[in-house]
């Protein structure tokens, strides 16, 4: 079923892409239940190129040698960054960011942080190998890395995801019956990876399998309930990317954000009625991984009654997602 649209037409555009990887994730947008609507060719093929550097912006950052630890300690090369009583990275002001990212990646062996600034990295090191330095470094002069804070310039978009995670998402991974000795392993946020994989700082590239047995040996004694996989996904606004690589994005600039905000459609242009899309959920992140309280990323309401249990680990995992038995 063709469910991508260039200016509300109906199109199978597989001529666009340039590399198996984009291939795949194509195919995975054509046969998802989700419309898709773009206002150009173009569009659509930057979002594709964008989402196979996340990917290839995840399996460098599990090779860079950089750390999994909780925010008390954390550490960072002090020739890029200062280094906050919180556990933060904040851009040193003779610094380029351009450099300051790409440091974690030549010289991981200085840095340790938490699952939820991996994901951030990983997001800022795609954007940053797709627009370039000149860009990047004028749109992303700020950086602050500490969990889900980050340059609005990133716009991360929450949507429902009805189980459905394409190379590129961000998900997270939930353990709602958390020891409290044991918080750093609440919740794990994870980049959706071909083959129904997913990267974690700290758990590197797992099956979904693998994550849930894992939260699974964290929980408080006599717990009931299995550590799921939450039915939200987590994107950039891959249409305001586009314009600020091509330069288009001066005067947009926004406040450092906290976490994820706008909610719109999957594609990053709005449906043609002008909504917002029926079923998307709250623009929360989970945080994961840190030590301190979860942020959270899941449905506005309680949707502890939307996820299937797998019959093994008692998993709970989005509708349309496979089991692991």
């Amino acid at each position: 079923m063709v469910l991508i649209y260039i200016q509300g037409e109906p199109i199978s555009p597989f001529h666009i892409v340039s590399s198996e990887l984009e291939q795949s994730i194509l195919q995975q947008k054509q046969l998802s239940r989700t419309p898709y609507y773009y206002a150009s060719f173009e569009e659509l093929r930057f979002e594709l190129r964008v989402r196979a550097a996340i990917v290839h912006a995840a399996l460098m950052l599990g090779e860079s040698g950089a750390a999994f630890d909780t925010f008390e300690n954390s550490r960072c090369n002090e020739r890029f960054w200062t280094l906050d009583m919180k556990g933060g990275f904040r851009l040193k002001p003779t610094v380029h960011p351009s450099d300051a990212i790409e440091d974690i990646y030549i010289h991981g062996h200085f840095y340790a942080f938490e699952c939820a600034m991996g994901i951030v990295v990983v997001l800022y090191k795609a954007v940053l190998d797709i627009i370039g330095r000149e860009q990047f470094d004028r749109f992303f002069d700020r950086l602050y890395l500490y969990s889900w804070h980050h340059d609005a310039d990133l716009k991360l978009i929450t949507v429902h995801a009805e189980g459905e995670g394409i190379p590129g998402d961000v998900q997270y991974f939930k353990n709602p019956e958390v020891d409290p000795e044991s918080m750093q392993w609440q919740g794990v946020n994870v980049i959706v990876m071909p083959g129904g994989r997913y990267f974690g700082h700290g758990t590197g590239v797992s099956s979904a399998w693998f994550i849930i047995r894992l939260l699974n040996r964290y929980r408080i004694p006599g717990a009931q309930i299995s550590a799921y996989l939450m039915d939200e996904t987590t994107f950039p606004n891959f249409k305001y990317l586009h314009q600020l690589a091509n330069g288009n994005a001066a005067g947009l600039r926004e406040p450092l954000s906290a976490g994820p905000g706008t909610i719109m459609g999957p594609g990053g242009l709005a449906p043609p009625d002008g909504g917002a899309g029926a079923g998307f959920g709250a623009a929360r992140i989970g945080q994961g991984f840190g030590g301190e309280a979860a942020m959270g990323m899941g449905p506005a309401s309680d949707g502890a009654g939307t996820f299937t249990h797998t019959y093994r680990l008692e998993a709970r995992i989005g509708s349309r997602t496979h089991l692991y038995g």
